[in-house]
């Protein structure tokens, strides 16, 4: 993954695909239209990240009634799939990624060519799975929703003690769903910069776009949000999505705050010049 002093826009398919390739092919084409850098999905065994005691508890789902593991395989790709989706990013040229929730997962993702591993901010005390993610990657995001400072420096240890070379990038992030947007404390962006001295960004679960934006203000350089063809879709990560035209909304307007930071130097600009000889004697 490489920033070159431009904001990083990852589209969080998730699992919104709900197990349906094709609704994933039409999620890589709208982050392709909007112009997101890389898509990104979640990977499990469910055998390992489902605790035992909801594995046998019964749940209406789209597809029928079922036991809650066997939901979490019916919406879990495989081997032939991630290869599918490996090749069809290629064709689109744009990159993909995902979240391993468990080291089978890790072992799974690391053989295929992804710019970077995502650790979700639900794994950001799994000590181990960092541990190894700092080592069989070469480069790191972590989310840090629901979590202390603490708990964050404990990760960025691990990261350091498992290969001092990973490059590693942390993102601000409020982990309800919806997040509210007095909860959002945008200024930790600021703190998190200032004490870990990495890129830092942003992953919002907030409804709407204003505040996602604003957080380029606060330093932010990677922006994160979950995408979907329709919040009204089956899914708990469904309904604080973006959707298509919300989506290229949200990049265009990143591209455009971007541009208008600028590098805080005052300046007259050569158009001013113009101006100023007309209005200033």
């Amino acid at each position: 993954m490489s920033l070159n002093n431009k904001i990083y826009v990852i589209a969080e398919i998730g699992i919104n695909h709900n197990g349906s390739l094709e609704i994933a092919k039409q999620l890589i084409d709208i982050a392709k239209v909007a112009g997101c850098d890389v898509v990104k999905f979640q990977k499990r065994n469910p055998d390992v990240c489902v605790p035992e005691h909801q594995k046998k508890i019964m749940r209406d789902t789209p597809w029928g009634k079922m036991t809650y593991l066997d939901y979490k395989y019916k919406v879990e790709f495989n081997k032939s799939d991630y290869d599918e989706i490996d090749e069809y990013c290629k064709s689109k040229d744009i990159h993909w990624s995902a979240s391993p929730w468990d080291i089978d997962s890790l072992n799974f993702l690391i053989e295929y060519d992804i710019p970077f591993i995502k650790i979700p901010s639900a794994l950001l005390t799994n000590l181990e799975l960092i541990k190894e993610s700092a080592k069989k990657s070469k480069e790191l995001i972590i989310s840090t929703g629901m979590s202390t400072m603490e708990e964050v420096d404990l990760a960025v240890d691990a990261i350091k003690n498992a290969n001092s070379n990973c490059k590693y990038s942390i993102l601000h992030c409020n982990s309800t769903y919806p997040a509210p947007i007095e909860d959002l404390n945008l200024k930790c962006i600021q703190t998190l910069e200032k004490k870990y001295n990495c890129p830092v960004g942003y992953s919002g679960h907030e409804f709407g776009l204003t505040t996602t934006i604003a957080s380029i203000c606060m330093g932010a350089t990677i922006i994160e949000r979950h995408i979907t063809l329709d919040r009204t879709m089956w899914g708990t990560d469904q309904m604080c999505s973006v959707e298509p035209q919300g989506l290229i909304k949200l990049v265009r307007g990143i591209k455009e705050l971007s541009l208008a930071i600028g590098d805080g130097e005052k300046r007259v600009t050569k158009k001013e010049k113009e101006i100023r000889k007309k209005l200033r004697k």
